[in-house]
């Protein structure tokens, strides 16, 4: 079977999307995948959520940092960047999700937006509500382990 002419092939957009969830959170690229789609299915419909076609291409993500490529319909983009700002948990961990950039080629996102999520994560125990507790140090932010879960901290917190 030929290809389409390049004239007749459906033009496509690529996010980068940036991913942050808990240090312990176990994000895998099928729930993020399945999440994406519930979250333009309830947002803009079934019949608009199958034209945007959002389908995940790249997905990385480990220790509380990610990254992924979204593929897009051309003329669909706005509709996409409001159904991933819907996504706010994947498996019942909470995600918080920033669009980085549009590209028109994988090749060209991958090189403008991508390879940022490689920060260097220190751990170490910090001085949080008046006690030493363990946390995770991201930049100026810091994860620290309660005793309910992790709170997210500034550097001003924790001293």
């Amino acid at each position: 079977m030929k290809h389409l002419p390049k004239h007749l092939r459906p033009r496509r957009r690529y996010l980068a999307v940036g991913i942050e969830t808990w240090p312990d959170a176990d994000v895998g690229r099928r729930p993020f995948q399945r999440a994406l789609w519930y979250a333009a299915g309830n947002l803009i419909g079934d019949a608009g959520s199958a034209d945007a076609d959002l389908t995940l291409l790249s997905f990385t993500h480990e220790s509380g940092r990610g990254e992924a490529v979204v593929r897009v319909r051309r003329g669909h983009v706005d509709e996409a960047r409001a159904a991933i700002a819907c996504v706010s948990e994947v498996d019942g961990d909470p995600v918080g999700i920033r669009v980085r950039g549009i590209s028109g080629t994988v090749r060209a996102c991958e090189e403008r937006y991508m390879g940022r999520a490689a920060a260097n994560l220190t751990q170490r125990d910090v001085a949080f509500e008046g006690t030493e507790r363990p946390g995770v140090a991201r930049g100026d932010a810091c994860d620290v382990r309660t005793d309910s879960g992790y709170v997210g901290a500034a550097t001003f917190d924790i001293e």
